[in-house]
């Protein structure tokens, strides 16, 4: 298991740690990621949440080779129910961004409260690279947050941003030195120590509120497509050329 978990001065925090793989996120650590923040849910000693990588690397995304072996199948799969956990904490979500943050790296980013990003950090989406759609709700929430022409760049094209472009897109609240990113994270995570839980839990869901029943919606819409699409030709093509190190040819497809 490569995510590591612990609680400290009212912060759980959940850390992945697979520096040897970039960060790759398997099946098995997605369903401890859910647990965890679950648990920290769940927690009345916990007043918030804090996800972090490693030094330079916040995470490559999904480990292609096992999202290969044990594709996600269905709402119960276990990225999903990372996804349905991290959507519906009631507890506030710090992330510290600690370097890369791709695929999933970014689309979780839209669902926590509070986000720091490393100087080092680059951000991209290329989900359609991929011969796949967006996911974790980014085809509902990239759009509101940056409108259509900015969305299509990053969500069509995938093209990479940087960590103050991600500050311009309305992603994070501020770029950091590499070196300072976590421990700043900390800190604005323990402020919560000082705060009313409850007015925290009651204003955090009124921000979400109006876009609480579409971003479960838009999960759900997208997971299904994104299913369809993971045995899709252009798929099985965007995958072999990422495993033969070449550059996919999708001109056979219309």
């Amino acid at each position: 298991m490569s995510i590591k978990t612990a609680t400290l001065n009212g912060v759980a925090t959940i850390e992945i740690a697979r520096p040897e793989k970039k960060n790759a996120i398997t099946v098995d650590m997605y369903a401890a990621m859910a647990a965890a923040v679950r648990a920290a849910n769940a927690d009345d000693n916990v007043r918030a949440v804090l996800i972090t990588g490693q030094p330079g690397i916040f995470t490559s995304g999904n480990d292609l080779e096992d999202f290969m072996q044990r594709p996600r199948q269905g709402m119960d799969s276990p990225v999903f129910q990372f996804m349905q956990a991290l959507a519906g904490c009631e507890k506030p979500v710090v992330a510290a961004v600690t370097g890369a943050a791709i695929g999933i790296g970014t689309t979780m980013l839209l669902h926590c409260d509070l986000v720091y990003v490393s100087d080092e950090a680059r951000l991209a989406m290329p989900f359609v690279s991929l011969g796949l759609v967006p996911e974790f709700a980014s085809s509902l929430i990239v759009p509101q947050l940056v409108g259509h022409v900015k969305a299509a760049e990053k969500l069509l094209l995938g093209d990479p941003f940087s960590a103050e472009e991600a500050v311009e897109m309305h992603i994070a609240n501020a770029v950091l030195p590499a070196g300072e990113v976590v421990n700043h994270a900390r800190r604005m995570a323990e402020r919560f120590n000082t705060l009313p839980p409850g007015a925290v839990r009651d204003s955090k869901k009124l921000l979400r509120r109006a876009n609480a029943d579409k971003v479960l919606q838009t999960i759900a819409a997208e997971g299904e497509i994104f299913g369809e699409r993971l045995s899709s030709p252009e798929a099985r093509e965007a995958f072999s050329a990422f495993f033969q190190k070449r550059k996919p040819d999708f001109s056979q497809f219309s």
